[in-house]
C-alpha cells in the first residue's frame, strides 16, 4: 500500500503511484499527462474525454481513446458540429466508446457551440486560467494534489457561461492537469523533470 509518495516503476524510476497499475498508464503518465496541449481541436478532445471520464476510471477512457477518436471524427470541432440525430444514434450504439446519453449529448452540443467561436478562442480561454507555477507548491505526495482549485472553478464558470456543458470544476481541473496548465507530477517523479 502506497503512502502517496512516488514509487519505483518497472524500470526503477520513481513515478506518481497512480501511473503504475498498467503499462497503458505508465506510457500516458510518462509521455502525455502534464505536457502542454494547445489547439482548439486537441483541447476539445481532452475536454470531451475528461467529461466522459466523470465517475469512471481514467484507464476506461484511455483504453477506448482510439474508439472515441473514430466515433467523433478525430474530435475536429467543425466536423462534430455537423453531426445529426443519426450520428447521435450511431454513437449511442457504438461499443467502442462510453455510451452515456448525457455525455454524448454534451460532446455534440459543445462542438456546435465551439464551432461558432473564432479560431484559437478555446485555446486562449483555457490557457488564460493557468496559474502561475511560482505560486503552486510542488506536490510531495498524492495528498498534496487537489481535485479542485480556484482556477479550475473559474475556468468551469467561464466555460459554462460561454455555453459549454459537462465542465464542472473537477472536470476542469483534470483538464488542467492533463493538458499541462498545472504540473502535478510529484516532486520525486521522473516525469516532473522531463522535457
Amino acid at each position: 500500500m502506497s503512502d502517496g509518495t512516488a514509487l519505483a516503476g518497472p524500470d526503477g524510476a520513481l513515478r506518481c503511484p497512480w501511473a503504475l497499475s498498467t503499462p497503458d498508464y505508465v506510457a500516458y503518465h510518462d509521455e502525455e499527462w502534464g505536457r502542454p496541449v494547445h489547439g482548439d481541436d486537441a483541447l476539445y478532445e481532452r475536454l470531451s474525454l475528461e467529461a466522459f471520464q466523470s465517475g469512471l476510471s481514467w484507464i476506461t477512457i484511455l483504453r477506448r481513446r482510439e474508439g472515441f477518436r473514430a466515433a467523433f471524427a478525430g474530435f475536429e470541432i467543425a466536423k462534430v458540429a455537423t453531426f445529426t440525430d443519426a450520428d447521435r444514434d450511431r454513437l449511442l450504439a457504438d461499443e467502442g466508446i462510453i455510451r452515456n446519453r448525457a455525455k454524448i449529448d454534451a460532446t455534440l452540443a459543445n462542438a456546435r457551440v465551439l464551432a461558432e467561436w473564432a479560431p484559437g478562442d478555446l485555446d486562449e480561454l483555457i490557457w488564460s486560467h493557468a496559474p502561475d507555477p511560482a505560486t503552486r507548491p510542488i506536490p510531495k505526495t498524492l495528498a498534496d494534489v487537489p481535485a479542485v482549485t480556484p482556477e479550475s472553478t473559474a475556468l468551469s464558470k467561464t466555460l459554462k457561461k460561454r455555453g459549454l456543458r459537462f465542465v464542472g470544476p473537477t472536470t476542469a481541473y483534470a483538464l488542467m492537469q492533463a493538458c499541462g496548465l498545472v504540473d502535478d507530477h510529484l516532486e520525486s517523479c521522473v516525469a516532473r523533470s522531463a522535457p
